[in-house]
C-alpha cells in the first residue's frame, strides 16, 4: 500500500495544504472484501463503527451501499440519520443511553442495553417502536486493558441479569441479541471462544434463546505494531474465531444471525497523516524533525502505536536515529522516533500511515486549528474539511454577557 498512499499524496505536496488527513475507501474496501471472505458461509453483519472514523464522506459511502452502521453516541445517531441511514439498518450500543436515546423516537432501531437503568427507562419506548432488543453482557474476559486487574464499565453483570430481565418482562420485550465487546486489539482468538461461552451459557440458564449474537469487533489492525515494534496481532488468528463462531451456533442452533462491529481492523488502513518538514535540529548526536502536524495535534495513537511513516520525495543515504515532532509547545509531541535518512530536510513530506481509525475523533485545536481533510472515493480525491481559521475556532464561541 505504500504506493498507493505516495500516489494519493502527491498533488498535495505543492498545495499548501499540510498538515492534512488523507482518507481513502479503495483501503477499507479490500478490508472489508477480506472480512466477508473470511466470514463466508455464515450469516454474518459487518456493522460500520462510526465513533472508530466518524468521516461523513465515508458513512455515506458505507450507507449507499445499504450497509448498517453501529452507533454510541447521539451525535454518531444524528450524523447517520442527516446521510439517510434507515432506523433499521442502525445499531445503537454504549452505556447511558438513556440520557438521549429518548429524543430520537424512531421505529425498528437494534438496540443492544448496556444496564439495568437504561432498560428500565427505555423499555415502554421499546415495546411502543418495535426496537430490536438486546442485551451487552459483561464477561470474564473483560477488563481495563491499561489495568488488567480491573473490570470495564461496560455490560450487565450475571447479578444484574435478574432486574434486567424482570423489566423486559414487566414491558413484554423480546431478547433478540446476545452482545459483548472485550475491548480494542484483541489479541488471541481465544478470548471470543470464552467469551462467546459465558455469554450463552448466562443466557441459556435464564431461559434465554436468542437469535442473533453479537461479538462487537476488537480484531488487532493488520499493520499496527507496539512501541517496541512488535504486531499486534502477533498471537492473533481470525481463522479461530470464526472456528470459534461456528462451534457456538452447533451448540445453540436457534443463533440465525452474528454481527461484527470490527472498527479499527477495517478503518486504520483507510487514512494517512501528511506533514511538512519545517525545521530540523541537532543536539547530543540526536536529530529532531520539526513537523507542521504530529502527535498532539493529529497522532494520539503514536503514544502507543508504531507506523509506517514515508518520506516525500523518497531519502536515501546514511540515517541516524530521529525524532519526528509536531509544531506545538509540548516535548510530549513525538510522532514517530526511529532511524531516518540524514538527507531529510525542510520542505520535504512525511506520510504517517494507518491514520485512519480514532485520529479524527481524537484530534485537538492545541494552540492550532483542526487540520485540512481530504477523501478520496476511489475515483478522485477532493477536500471535504478545509483548514479551520481563527474565525472559524473564534464563532463557537458566545460573546461574553455586559456587565
Amino acid at each position: 500500500m505504500e504506493k498507493f498512499w505516495r500516489n494519493l499524496a502527491r498533488p498535495l505536496l505543492n498545495a499548501g495544504s499540510t498538515p492534512c488527513f488523507l482518507f481513502s475507501s479503495e483501503p477499507l474496501a479490500a478490508g472489508l472484501r477480506l472480512l466477508e471472505s473470511q466470514f463466508a458461509g455464515l450469516p454474518a453483519t459487518h456493522w460500520l463503527s462510526v465513533k472508530t472514523q466518524p468521516l461523513p464522506a465515508l458513512v455515506s459511502w458505507w450507507i449507499d451501499q445499504g450497509r448498517p452502521v453501529e452507533v454510541v453516541s447521539e451525535l454518531e445517531m444524528e450524523l447517520a440519520l442527516r446521510l439517510g441511514c434507515p432506523p433499521e439498518r442502525i445499531l445503537v450500543n454504549g452505556p447511558a443511553k438513556h440520557r438521549w436515546l429518548s429524543r430520537h423516537a424512531l421505529p425498528r432501531l437494534n438496540v443492544n442495553f448496556d444496564s439495568v437503568r437504561e432498560l428500565r427507562e427505555l423499555a415502554p419506548l421499546a415495546r411502543g417502536l418495535g426496537w430490536r432488543c438486546g442485551l451487552r453482557m459483561f464477561t470474564s474476559q473483560e477488563f481495563d486493558p491499561e489495568s488488567p486487574g480491573f473490570p470495564t464499565q461496560f455490560g450487565l453483570s450475571p447479578e444484574e441479569l435478574s432486574p434486567a430481565l424482570k423489566a423486559m418482562k414487566k414491558h413484554r420485550l423480546r431478547i433478540e441479541t446476545i452482545h459483548f465487546h472485550l475491548r480494542t486489539n484483541v489479541a488471541r482468538a481465544d478470548d471470543y471462544r470464552r467469551a462467546m461461552d459465558e455469554a450463552l451459557g448466562l443466557a441459556a440458564e435464564r431461559g434465554l434463546a436468542p437469535s442473533v449474537l453479537d461479538i462487537g469487533g476488537g480484531f488487532p489492525a493488520p499493520d499496527a505494531r507496539g512501541r517496541a515494534g512488535r504486531r499486534l496481532d502477533a498471537e492473533f488468528s481470525m481463522r479461530k474465531v470464526v472456528e470459534a463462531v461456528r462451534s457456538a451456533r452447533n451448540r445453540h442452533p436457534g443463533i440465525r444471525e452474528i454481527w461484527l462491529e470490527n472498527g479499527r481492523w477495517l478503518s486504520a488502513r483507510s487514512g494517512a497523516l501528511l506533514t511538512r518538514v519545517l525545521d530540523v535540529k541537532e543536539r547530543r548526536g540526536h536529530r529532531n524533525v520539526i513537523c507542521d502536524g504530529g502527535r498532539t495535534l493529529q497522532g494520539l495513537v503514536s503514544l502507543w502505536e508504531r507506523h509506517t511513516l514515508l518520506a516525500l520525495p523518497r531519502r536515501h543515504g546514511a540515517e541516524t536515529l530521529t525524532t519526528v515532532n509536531g509544531p506545538t509547545c509540548m516535548a510530549f509531541d513525538q510522532l514517530a522516533r526511529r532511524p531516518l535518512p540524514r538527507s531529510l530536510k525542510p520542505g520535504d513530506h512525511l506520510l504517517w500511515l494507518d491514520a485512519g481509525a480514532y485520529h479524527l475523533p481524537w484530534e485537538t485545536r492545541f494552540s492550532h486549528g483542526l487540520c485540512a481533510v481530504h477523501w478520496h472515493d476511489g475515483k478522485s480525491t477532493q477536500c471535504v474539511r478545509r483548514a479551520e481559521t481563527f474565525e472559524d475556532w473564534f464563532s463557537h464561541w458566545l460573546p461574553p454577557s455586559a456587565s
